[in-house]
């Protein structure tokens, strides 16, 4: 028995009609919330995150996103019929392992799949009564692989169940983005009377991060920090997609500036490794009290500044 599949936007907590631009931002603040970094040994919470990052990662796809709407695909972009999802079956046992799709019965059928599978046809054999038996190659087969914004930055092998039963890795290339696809020769559908199997194509998902953004090769971080950090500077910890490093905050720094840690955003294959850019973000205590209100009010009274001078915030 299948189980009910959430609708994404009851997942984020957002209205169908909602913008892009809500969507991120309700998703943002649920991820901050559920994060397994924030709470480790959380099942629950771990688990509620898998779905609502499932579920962005899902709604930020216009064409999915579209489709969804008109009814013609379900929450995980199954149609009829459905497609198969690698995540579903990978480590799974013998009685859960995916099924290819369809079958060989009908003659018009393995003439479909080698003509849509893939082009061409192989040459022929002959049976013992000499008649010849047409060799045809198999079709492809299509998946969903969702993975995670570190494993995709950095890299990783997936172990995965194949259509045949056997096991394998796949490797993720160290850069790759949503929406690629990886090939997998010789996985797909078996060929007929001798031809060669097809190819099994991999659509890659990237779940989104609560913290970090990718710009290219370059990653985008927020940072926040104290009153007193903006104003005195000092040494704080950031976290990167490598790990975390020291970062040294100037005196004086303004909410909104960038400091950027060269080399430390995303290094695929034959390409210059990108930085990470980090935003200033400065944060009020919650609680105002008397000393940093008089504090405040003292130096302000002593020295009077206008901090919009020359903005060109209004006409």
């Amino acid at each position: 028995m299948t189980s009910k599949i959430d609708d994404p936007y009851k997942v984020i907590g957002v209205k169908p009609d909602a913008t892009d631009a809500e969507i991120k931002k309700a998703y943002r603040a649920l991820a901050k919330e559920l994060h397994p970094d924030i709470n480790p040994g959380n099942a629950k919470n771990d688990e509620r995150f898998k779905k609502v990052s499932a579920a962005y990662n899902f709604l930020r796809d216009p064409e999915k996103r579209r489709r969804f709407d008109a009814g013609e695909i379900d929450a995980t972009g199954a149609e009829v019929p459905p497609r198969e999802f690698y995540r579903d079956y990978a480590g799974s046992g013998q009685a859960n392992r995916y099924q290819t799709t369809g079958d060989f019965d009908d003659l018009s059928d393995i003439f479909a799949r080698a003509f849509g599978g893939r082009a061409g046809m192989g040459g022929g054999r002959y049976d013992s009564a000499g008649g010849m038996r047409m060799q045809m190659p198999g079709g492809d087969v299509q998946y969903n692989l969702e993975i995670s914004f570190l494993d995709a930055v950095n890299g990783t092998k997936y172990p995965v169940k194949t259509p045949d039963g056997h096991s394998l890795e796949i490797s993720i290339p160290a850069g790759i983005e949503h929406g690629q696809t990886l090939r997998l020769a010789g996985r797909g559908q078996p060929g007929f009377n001798g031809g060669p199997p097809g190819d099994a194509l991999v659509h890659v998902g990237v779940a989104p991060h609560p913290h970090f953004e990718r710009d290219g090769a370059d990653i985008l971080l927020d940072l926040p920090i104290s009153i007193d950090e903006a104003v005195l500077g000092g040494t704080v910890s950031v976290p990167t997609i490598a790990g975390r490093v020291k970062l040294r905050i100037p005196a004086g720094s303004s909410g909104g500036r960038v400091m950027r840690l060269k080399g430390k955003g995303v290094s695929a294959k034959g390409r210059k490794a990108g930085n990470q850019l980090v935003t200033l973000r400065i944060v009020l205590p919650d609680h105002i009290d008397a000393d940093l209100k008089s504090a405040i009010e003292n130096w302000h009274k002593a020295h009077p500044y206008d901090a919009r001078k020359g903005w060109k915030g209004e006409r």
